[in-house]
């Protein structure tokens, strides 16, 4: 499953998309082959592997009325309530001050035990310390933003095998029992968005450059581009 048809307003995304995924293994490949270590570990916490949706993200925000330089992809410094700050992958910060978007985006290829409750205790931090801070007046005179999470997983024999659940004491939820890391990658994002830790979330999986695709359709990416496309369009009033 590729995409050959993400539209909207009219406007194709699905090539960006093919070259974000592309960029994605690309990075990770010659991050792994600089790092001289044998081990994944070099592929699997490398930084800007993630930059080709970046660059699709800032794409979608243009689109939809923000001028670039409202789009912040650098030093994106939001304040917490349980930290001082976090440093955000990409924000939308409207002339008079207010923070319209924050995105976090996030990847993992390999290693899937080592990393994934990581994964899990950094999505639902960053957005609990994110809608605290605004709930104590850290960004007063607004409303709420929106407020995203992309991952992207990779497709293995490693993440599509039933995982083992620990329950000396108490049993797990049965949503967990037979899932892959795929199942409990899908299971995160679906809760992150029911429980309104996040506006949107969205899973991609990929298992090559050429080969990539969505685990539900309610978390797919074109949902998750639709959502901030329409949000950002809405406070097109914001940059006039």
């Amino acid at each position: 499953m590729n995409y050959t048809d993400i539209k909207i307003d009219g406007i194709d995304y699905s090539a960006m998309i093919a070259e974000a995924v592309s960029f994605f293994w690309n990075k990770k490949q010659k991050q792994l082959s600089e790092s001289g270590d044998s081990s994944n570990r070099g592929a699997v916490v490398g930084g800007k592997q993630m930059d080709g949706f970046i660059e699709l993200l800032k794409k979608v925000a243009c689109d939809a009325g923000v001028p670039s330089q409202y789009v912040i992809t650098d030093k994106n410094y939001l304040p917490g309530f349980f930290r001082s700050s976090k440093d955000w992958d990409m924000l939308v910060i409207a002339p008079s001050g207010k923070l319209l978007a924050a995105i976090e985006l996030k990847s993992q290829v390999g290693s899937y035990g080592n990393n994934f409750n990581n994964r899990t205790e950094e999505a639902i931090g960053s957005a609990v310390d994110l809608w605290t801070a605004f709930r104590e007046g850290q960004f007063p005179g607004q409303l709420a933003p929106w407020v995203g999470w992309l991952m992207v997983v990779g497709r293995d024999k490693n993440s599509e095998s039933p995982v083992r659940n620990y329950e000396p004491f108490f049993p797990v939820r049965p949503e967990f029992n037979g899932a892959c890391y795929l199942d409990r990658y899908r299971i995160l994002c679906q809760k992150l968005i029911l429980e309104r830790h996040y506006t949107s979330a969205a899973l991609v999986w990929t298992s090559d450059k050429n080969t990539y695709g969505d685990m539900a359709e309610d978390i797919s990416i074109k949902c998750f581009l639709h959502s901030f496309y329409s949000f950002l369009h809405s406070a097109s009033d914001e940059f006039k």
